[in-house]
């Protein structure tokens, strides 16, 4: 694969499209629904990278994807996931989960926990981010798979939230389809740093507290940056903070 120039693209949280409406607030990196930017429609594999807040009671209704690998990491509160391959369950902190959309599938996503079970209903929103990536064949057998990752795991290591790399077949949580593409996350105290893969794109997103980017300075909650041809920079936490790591080896198109 040729290797571009390389670049290092910083995004700042207020520079996202957002949606809100009673029960959603949600704010996106990419081109999203009725927010739609020619020049800014994905990077490398990655089309949407979606941070949403749902309150309590309230979601997406049941609604159909397909040809799309969907991973959902939840941040705070819990979000209730159900769709037509019989599919149910509470999702979390540290629980990753995916959705292969493939050729066709209808899902819903709904912070209501409690209707599954039986506790009693509660105040709390539900913070998540979802990413959609997409496969490297089309027409696939929808699927779901989801696995919690070991708190101590995260806590100040970049780990492999899901993958379809070979290379990550033993360590990466979940698996996705796309062999160039891997999600990596971490949760950093103060003074904690990780090493950035090396890949022709990696796009990092600090949903929560701020870091520092090797080369580039300061990043707050909700920031981006999507690289090109580079990796290997270091981020520290500089209060405690969690990110997400997109590594890519292919853009749409090459895949």
């Amino acid at each position: 694969m040729t290797r571009s120039t390389s670049v290092i693209d910083v995004r700042r949280a207020d520079e996202r499209a957002k949606t809100a409406i009673e029960w959603l607030d949600s704010k996106h990196s990419f081109s999203f629904g009725s927010h739609y930017d020619p020049d800014n429609t994905h990077h490398g594999l990655l089309l949407v990278n979606n941070d949403d807040i749902v309150t309590p009671g309230a979601g997406f209704d049941t609604h159909p994807h397909r040809d799309m690998e969907i991973v959902t990491w939840v941040l705070r509160g819990s979000l209730v996931h159900q769709d037509s391959t019989g599919h149910s369950g509470v999702i979390y902190p540290g629980l990753a989960q995916r959705m292969s959309a493939g050729r066709g599938i209808l899902h819903s996503e709904k912070n209501d926990s409690w209707t599954l079970t039986g506790q009693q209903s509660h105040s709390e929103p539900v913070h998540f981010v979802q990413m959609w990536v997409v496969p490297d064949e089309s027409g696939i057998q929808p699927g779901y798979q989801q696995l919690e990752i070991d708190d101590e795991l995260l806590r100040g290591n970049l780990v492999t939230i899901a993958s379809g790399m070979p290379e990550h077949s033993d360590d990466a949580a979940i698996t996705i389809r796309n062999r160039y593409a891997a999600l990596h996350g971490a949760r950093l105290e103060p003074g904690q740093s990780v090493q950035l893969p090396d890949a022709p794109y990696l796009h990092l997103f600090v949903p929560r507290g701020t870091v520092t980017l090797e080369g580039a300075g300061a990043l707050q909650e909700g920031d981006a940056v999507r690289f090109t041809a580079t990796g290997g920079q270091r981020i520290t936490a500089t209060t405690p903070a969690e990110i997400l790591v997109w590594e890519m080896h292919a853009g749409i198109g090459a895949a």
